[in-house]
């Protein structure tokens, strides 16, 4: 069993792999099964199920922002289950802003990511940004 602090590393290495680009660093941060769910109605909402839906849906948040869609960690916290992290989203889409606190509940298993709860700051505001 990994530490609380090990935990909190497993997550901060993902953020900063995924604002680097580093998709091959990232993908080796997930567990094979894991499920990315993302909470709220829209086009991007639902579970992702297993590394490559999930690698896949980074590609789309990039895809249909242009490659605008970044997230700056605001702060993480963790135990030896699960890890907060609360992050700073903005992307741009079609003259829309999405421009946000949103926070990512990880579980971290044997130093790799199970799970993670996508929680946006503001939903009704996520939604007709995606869609």
């Amino acid at each position: 069993m990994m530490g609380a602090q090990e935990n909190v590393d497993v997550v901060r290495r993902g953020y900063a792999a995924f604002s680097s680009g580093d998709m091959a660093t990232l993908s080796g941060l997930f567990a094979d099964d894991v499920v990315w769910t993302v909470f709220g109605t829209g086009r991007l909402s639902g579970p992702k199920n297993g590394r490559d839906a999930v690698l896949g849906f980074f590609g789309e948040t990039m895809a249909l922002s242009g490659g605008t869609f970044r997230v700056s960690v605001l702060d993480i916290q963790g135990g030896e289950e699960r890890v907060f992290a609360l992050h700073h989203l903005h992307a741009e889409r079609d003259g829309k802003v999405l421009d946000q606190n949103a926070v990512n509940v990880f579980t971290v298993v044997d130093g790799k990511v199970a799970t993670v709860d996508d929680y946006s700051g503001d939903t009704r505001a996520t939604a007709p940004f995606w869609d």
